[in-house]
């Protein structure tokens, strides 16, 4: 078999609509576009957004507050939390991950003092309360911050 012979299946290519090729044609004068109005002119193109003159949805809907786009977001850790799935030893966040504390190891994690600790525990995190410095370290563990 030769490419150059190849041809296409039959009627599995249709020829483009020809238009303002005269009246005779079907597709003349208007050149299906109709009469008069912005669509009909050339260059004449609405966009996407466009509402035909309503009041759009952007100008519409309330605007308020202000949006940080510097905010730092954690995942925040109680001390009930801890105590609950009973940790011990040494924690960090990969730790944290495997008990299903944490979602992510990628998201700084934080560390609160809602709760009370029973066993002495290391625990590494990015950032802690003070109410969980201070009851870790008087459970006899350690609050140890990471960069």
């Amino acid at each position: 078999m030769d490419l150059s012979t190849l041809k296409y299946a039959k009627n599995s290519r249709k020829n483009a609509k020809k238009v303002g090729r005269g009246i005779g044609s079907g597709h003349g004068g208007t050149s299906c576009r109709g009469h008069k109005g912005q669509k009909s002119r050339s260059g004449g193109s609405i966009p996407p957004w466009f509402e035909g003159g309503q009041m759009p949805l952007q100008r519409r809907v309330p605007k308020r507050g202000f949006t940080n786009i510097f905010r730092k977001t954690f995942q925040v850790i109680n001390l009930t939390d801890l105590e609950r799935k009973s940790v011990e030893g040494v924690v960090g966040p990969e730790n944290l991950l495997e008990l299903g504390l944490i979602k992510n190891t990628r998201v700084p994690v934080k560390v609160l003092g809602n709760g009370e600790v029973s066993k002495s525990i290391e625990i590494s995190a990015h950032k802690f309360s003070q109410s969980a410095i201070a009851k870790i370290e008087k459970a006899g563990g350690k609050a140890i911050p990471l960069c």
